[in-house]
């Protein structure tokens, strides 16, 4: 099985207990998380070969981080190593009306600083089919931009599937570019497009009527926005939208669509009822439809499988979603009871 390649910051994520407010108790839990290396750890667990590319600091906190990393199976050989810091993220974790909270120290991170010709793509691709980046990279600065461009085109031109997650982040694009200025340019050589209503508005400047705030959905509305996705970047095969219907911090409904330019296709909804961490909900997501998409001949099976996949990294503490194949498709097959394993 050939590899698939993922490219990003990966941070250290420092979260106040349970559901403490900041500095309540003089405590942060460390953990690692970045969207494009949460997605490589999943698909690890899921069976497929994974490499994380990145830049991280030569000192013993980089140590540690490429040791999670590798302790899922993730590829860390095309990591470049080098002086300067590892972002960070302060997560505050909410509860019913009470929203989390996160708060970013990430400016001049070392992958910030990464510019075309750090990365030899060539190379790094060559046992590789499919490649996924997110929006947040091409955020940071206008070298990771251009790098990420260099990135996706590389791939496009060595025949890989690239998958995309908009992933529309407002409190990073600060350095002059908006994001449907370079993310526009980016996903026309994506394949597997991935987002959300609001992602689409933000990154890709396409307008929607819907609300994304209001707690309902109205999937008419989505299919009409993924059709009108589709057709301006004729490029895709694939989009995913991601339905979350917020009740409060602990009670979501979560479902999603997928449009393969002939056919919509709409999953099951799940109430989850007591949400112990959604922060990397959606690389779960991305993980589970690249197995999806990779192991089933069906669109819909894939669709599934992304949604119960990321239904399950809802129960699970950190940015990582732990879990394997045969637990994901047992939920698809409706045990979804809770039941003790015994």
């Amino acid at each position: 099985m050939k590899q698939a390649v993922t490219f990003g910051e990966i941070m250290l994520r420092l979260k106040s207990p349970h559901h403490e407010r900041f500095f309540q108790s003089p405590l942060l839990e460390a953990t690692f998380g970045g969207g494009e290396a949460n997605v490589a750890a999943s698909l690890c667990n899921f069976g497929i070969p994974a490499k994380f590319v990145s830049v991280l600091p030569d000192n013993d906190i980089g140590d540690a981080c490429t040791g999670e990393l590798r302790r899922f199976g993730v590829d860390t050989g095309a990591i470049i190593r080098k002086d300067g810091r590892l972002g960070i993220y302060f997560l505050e974790t909410g509860s019913n009306q009470r929203a989390s909270n996160v708060i970013y120290d990430r400016e001049n991170s070392l992958i910030s600083q990464v510019k075309p010709g750090d990365v030899n793509w060539r190379e790094v691709f060559k046992d590789a089919n499919w490649f996924h980046i997110t929006g947040i990279t091409p955020s940071l600065s206008r070298s990771a931009a251009d790098a990420s461009i260099e990135a996706v085109r590389t791939a496009n031109e060595m025949g890989l599937t690239v998958s995309c997650d908009l992933n529309y982040r407002a409190k990073l694009w600060k350095y002059g570019k908006t994001a449907p200025e370079v993310m526009c340019g980016l996903f026309k050589y994506v394949h597997v497009g991935i987002a959300n209503e609001e992602d689409c508005q933000k990154s890709l400047g396409i307008k929607s009527d819907e609300s994304v705030t209001k707690g309902e959905l109205d999937t008419s509305a989505y299919e009409a926005l993924s059709r009108q996705v589709m057709s301006e970047f004729p490029n895709l095969k694939y989009l995913a939208i991601t339905l979350r219907e917020s009740r409060s911090a602990n009670i979501n409904n979560w479902a999603a669509c997928l449009n393969d330019g002939g056919n919509f296709y709409l999953s099951r909804k799940y109430e989850l009822t007591d949400i112990v961490d959604r922060v990397g909900g959606g690389d779960s997501f991305g993980a589970g439809l690249i197995y999806g998409l990779s192991a089933y001949d069906s669109p819909q099976k894939a669709l599934e499988f992304a949604v119960a996949a990321s239904c399950l990294k809802h129960t699970i503490m950190g940015d990582i979603n732990r879990v394997k194949v045969s637990e994901v498709e047992k939920l698809m097959g409706g045990d979804g009871s809770g039941r003790v394993q015994r």
